[in-house]
Parts: structure tokens; sequence; C-alpha cells
């Protein structure tokens, strides 16, 4: 027989929002067994840091979320690394990889996603790469080290941010990507336009709309093409196309899965005692998963607030994500759906790109180098306030006015 153990609440997932969970739980005065099983040796850590700072210094310290002594304070029975293999919902227990298996009054879902791949082929190719984790930022900072020619397959956030690094690095860097425009799945045609900019004036090489890539291997590189490019040569392929969700767990639990984990405002799963919460959590008012620093350290908290006490008011935060590459740091409000009037705002230090929805309310803004303008876009976006076009694209009419 297997190894039984009470294990009081347990997470799983020793990433950001499992790492938030479990310091809001001890915070919130629960005292209990607290038991986290994660597939990683490491403390909880921040994954933002991963394309900019870990590939760009020498030899980084972890992105921890706390310190050492805070999360020694925190009492955790780890469980790693090892992975959780499956949940009988009805025993409420917990098999993990080594055979143990964890009985929780009360478990947590934050399993997370893994890189998404082309095809099997390109696993198997020494060249390719992919990051998700912090041994892989250190793949890749080591092999960018040696690298003169860059492939980066996908123009989305995190392959645009690795573009940037590798481009301080003095990299060269070439950009396919399958879509029409780079990151069209969460901005507009002018965002699109505005990055694409940004990296060319950078020295990148970007092939948008390119159809299917071919990889192949010769001569100790990896050669690559695409409908819109010849097949040459790259030293190190580099594959940012999302994720897959790391969804098995809750399969095996029975929990309702549409996309993502299904949760409701308190984070909680189809199973009174199971909760989600970030990258596998669908957010419970927009109803699409969010990859988010933000929804994954701000929903984990809700998330255990909740389990502690029942009547915590549901999470219902708007979508924010964040970018920086080179010298501008872009932040994204809102998601696009239902804009009908696209605005744009330059000045001389930034740029701001308004979408608003068919009633002139804001659904969605991205700002390039103004913090103080996403401020106003929260307020703006909380009180369903009525904007006017001209007004916001006049670089000469101060957005304080609109407070």
């Amino acid at each position: 027989m297997s190894q039984m153990l009470d294990a009081g609440i347990v997470i799983v997932g020793g990433g950001q929002a499992g790492g938030w969970a479990a310091k809001t739980l001890r915070d919130r005065g629960y005292t209990g067994r607290l038991s986290v099983v994660s597939d990683e040796p490491y403390d909880f850590y921040e994954r933002p840091p991963l394309s900019k700072a870990a590939l760009l210094d020498g030899n980084p310290p972890l992105s921890r979320l706390f310190s050492e002594s805070a999360v020694a304070a925190l009492n955790i029975d780890w469980y790693r690394p090892l992975r959780a293999e499956q949940i009988d919902a009805a025993a409420q227990t917990v098999t993990l990889s080594d055979g143990r298996r964890l009985r929780f009054t009360q478990l947590l879902i934050a399993t997370g996603g893994r890189p998404r791949l082309p095809d099997a082929r390109w696993a198997a190719q020494p060249q390719v790469m992919t990051l998700r984790s912090w041994d892989d930022a250190a793949r890749l900072r080591q092999a960018l080290q040696r690298c003169r020619r860059l492939a980066i397959v996908g123009g989305g956030w995190i392959g645009l941010e690795i573009a940037a690094s590798a481009r301080k690095l003095g990299v060269e860097v070439t950009v396919f990507e399958r879509q029409p425009a780079l990151c069209m799945r969460s901005v507009g045609v002018e965002v699109s336009q505005a990055l694409l900019e940004l990296h060319q004036r950078q020295g990148v090489t970007l092939h948008c709309g390119c159809g299917e890539i071919t990889l192949t291997q010769r001569d100790g590189a990896a050669w690559l093409g695409s409908a819109v490019s010849a097949a040459r040569p790259f030293d190190l392929v580099v594959v940012g196309i999302g994720v897959e969700l790391n969804l098995e767990l809750a399969r095996s639990a029975g929990l309702q899965i549409e996309g993502g984990i299904v949760v409701d405002g308190q984070g909680r799963t189809s199973h009174p005692a199971i909760f989600a919460a970030g990258d596998v959590a669908r957010h419970p008012t927009l109803g699409l998963c969010l990859q988010s620093w933000a929804y994954a350290q701000n929903q984990a908290i809700s998330t255990a607030c909740a389990m502690l006490d029942a009547a915590t008011a549901p999470y219902d935060d708007v979508a924010w994500l964040w970018s920086d590459q080179y010298d501008a740091n872009i932040q994204i409000l809102g998601v696009p759906t239902g804009g009908v009037h696209q605005v744009v705002r330059r000045t001389p230090q930034s740029q701001l790109f308004f979408t608003l929805n068919a009633d002139r309310q804001l659904v969605q803004m991205v700002a390039f180098n103004d913090a103080r303008a996403i401020k106003l876009g929260k307020r703006w976006l909380a009180s369903g306030r009525v904007l006017e076009p001209q007004q916001l694209a006049d670089a000469e009419f101060s957005l304080m006015a609109l407070k």
C-alpha cells in the first residue's frame, strides 16, 4: 500500500500563483498543515525576469517571490521535485509521482502551463529551446553567449522580450510569426505596427504572415524557412508560440473544464473543496485564461482568502499585463473584445492606443512609456466613463482632466 499522509491544505504548483496563495493563507491566520507540491526544486519565483534580467545578467540570483526567511516562516511541507499525478475528488486525496498520497481538507490547483512546440520533431532538435522555467532561462543564457544568429518562432510577448534581450547581447535576431501581425491575439493593428517598428529600429528581422515554418538540421545548424523567406542557418532557435495548460490533474478529478478550469469569483471549481488559480483558472468574468503576472498574483490572493472565508468578495479585476522591450515599458489594460473605435495618441515621450466600444467606453488601452495614463484607464474602465475620441487623440489635451 502506498503511504497516506494527512496534508491539510494542499497547493499543487510552486509558481507565482501557488506562492501568493501560500503566503496569503498564513497572513490570514491559517495555522494548520500547509503542503506544496512542485515539480521544480526551487522556492516560489517570478517568471517575468526569465526573458529579461535572467538572460542578461552573468549569474543572476533566483527571482524569488519572497525572501528565504519569509518562505521558511510559512512552515510549508514541501513535496519537490515531484509531480501530482492524480486527484481522487471523492476521497480528497492527491497521488504523487513517488507513490505517496496526500489527504487534503482543501486543494488549490496552480499548475500553470508548458511551452507548445509546432510538432514533436522540433523537440528532438538540439538547437531548439523554449523558455518557461528557471532552468530553461539558465540554459538559454548560456546558449546566447555562444550564439551569433538566433531565430525566434512566435511574435508574441515572450518572443519579443527574448528578441530584445538577445539584441542587447549583440545577437543577430530573426522573428518568424505565422499570423499577419505581432501579438494580434491580444492587441489591435496599430499596436502590432508599433511593436514591429520598435524591433525594426533595433535591427531585428521580422517575417509576419509566414505560414508554415520548416526546420531542418544541416552542418550543425538549424535551417529555418517559411512561405515568405528562404531557408537559412541559425545557431539557436527559441520557440515562443504559447502554452499548453496543465489540465491533466483537473481532468483526473472530473472538474468542469472549458478552455481552462471553470472557477467562480472565489476560485472554487465544480468540487467544493477544490480551487484553482493562475494560468489554468478561467477568468471568472472574462471567460478566458490569462497568462498574466497580475492575474496569477491577485486572483491567487483572492482565492486563498475565499478558502478561509466564504464571504470573500468575488474576484473581478480587469486584465492587465506589461512587457519591457529595449527602452519601452508597454502596459496592456483590458482585452480588445467589443472594440469599435481605435484612437492613437502620440507624444515625443509616449504612445497611447485606445479601443472604445460603440458607446465610446474604454475596452482596452495600451501604453508605451506612460504608466500614469494606465492608472487613469483603470478608473475609466471601472466607471464606464464615456470618452471623446478627439480629446484622447489630441496630444495637447490633458488626460488628467478626465479623472
